[in-house]
């Protein structure tokens, strides 16, 4: 269930005025439109207005799909392009997987997803299309700051070539829904786990994960890489890390959770702080949960005088156990933006923004310089005054 604040209310969905005038085919659009939006919040990405406007346009049959990617492309010639890239790349790759989700053809191939990774990236990223040349490693939050063992640079197209054999090959008559679900956990997570591009690979390997269930004839019309794509990931993470001196180990168990509600229409609860390995966020909550407070850290006294702390400088009550939410997930050290506090908090785009414009008006939150607008962490100061 989104956590909503009473005094804030959810963005009205731009496309759903055009899915009741226009009936199923609008409803198609639109949700290749959310995942494709969605997908971009992995990397922390938010699209713009334009996009949305565009977006919409062709979700009511004003123009094509094509159409609305040519027009963004355009968009990005003018001055804009240095304005705001981050945006430019959230927004043009947005348009390009709406495009391809678009599209009925499918291979089950490296040639495939190599060129989805192009089409996707180009103009964006020097090596679209092609392979890493370096080995690479991520500091993972799920991970309290450790990395999954990624693919060697050596041996990129050939783990992927095998992998794609390898399930080409897979048969899977006879087996239970859950047998299915377990093996296609394996088999995207071992994909994923690749990382044979340098940037970009959750991304790709979602619309190729799309398309590929798509050939299988499974229907995945629905909200779940719109509103959990960062569970997504981290649910690939956790499927490829060990670390058997602190007791973790991979499990696919949290990918099969994503995976039942995408494809048999389950509701399980699909919350990233349930996989960190610490195993003190979820255990957070549940303490929370019992004395009536939706917040989440370990002590709860000091909790407490923090959210106490927080509606003496004018948060209500949920806006502060939001910001609690933040707290635990993010500290004193870490930035993040409003994309992040939507995939935090389960918030839409303008609830999320006047949580932050209410957090930094209070001192509770501080502008990160040199991080591009709209960039924060948690200002100690604040935290300081609340221990005296």
């Amino acid at each position: 269930m989104t956590d909503f604040d009473d005094d804030l209310t959810p963005k009205k969905d731009p496309f759903e005025e055009y899915e009741k005038a226009h009936g199923p085919a609008a409803e198609e659009r639109a949700y290749i439109w959310r995942t494709a939006i969605g997908l971009q919040r992995v990397d922390g990405l938010e699209a713009s207005d334009y996009l949305y406007e565009t977006a919409a346009r062709n979700v009511s049959g004003e123009i094509t799909v094509s159409e609305a990617a040519k027009l963004i492309e355009d968009y990005y010639q003018t001055d804009r392009k240095s304005d705001r890239p981050r945006t430019e790349e959230a927004d043009k790759v947005a348009a390009r997987i709406s495009e391809i989700l678009s599209e009925k053809g499918f291979s089950l191939s490296p040639a495939q997803y190599l060129s989805i990774h192009k089409r996707l990236f180009t103009g964006l990223y020097k090596h679209a299309g092609e392979l890493r040349t370096y080995n690479i490693t991520k500091k993972e939050w799920v991970l309290d700051g450790d990395t999954v063992t990624y693919g060697g640079r050596t041996e990129l197209r050939a783990t992927l070539e095998y992998d794609i054999a390898t399930e080409k090959s897979f048969d899977y008559s006879g087996l239970s829904m859950d047998e299915v679900i377990r093996h296609l956990a394996m088999f995207i997570s071992r994909l994923w786990q690749i990382h044979v591009f340098g940037e970009g690979n959750t991304r790709t390997t979602a619309v190729f994960f799309i398309l590929y269930l798509r050939s299988l004839g499974f229907d995945v019309n629905n909200d779940l890489f719109e509103k959990h794509s960062w569970y997504f990931r981290n649910a690939m993470v956790r499927a490829n890390y060990n670390n058997f001196a602190k007791g973790v180990h991979e499990t696919t168990k949290y990918l099969e959770l994503f995976l039942r509600n995408l494809l048999l229409g389950e509701d399980n609860p699909l919350k990233n702080r349930a996989m960190h390995i610490s195993g003190k966020l979820d255990n957070i909550e549940e303490k929370a949960q019992k004395q009536d407070i939706g917040i989440e850290k370990q002590d709860i006294d000091l909790e407490k005088r923090d959210i106490e702390a927080m509606t003496a400088a004018g948060l209500t009550r949920k806006s502060a156990a939001n910001a609690m939410k933040l707290y635990s997930a993010f500290g004193l050290s870490r930035f993040f933006g409003r994309a992040d506090a939507m995939e935090v908090l389960g918030l839409s785009h303008a609830p999320a923004s006047t949580l932050l414009k209410k957090l930094s008006t209070t001192g509770i939150l501080a502008p990160v310089p040199g991080m591009g607008k709209g960039k924060y962490r948690f200002d100690p100061k604040f935290f300081m005054h609340t221990e005296n």
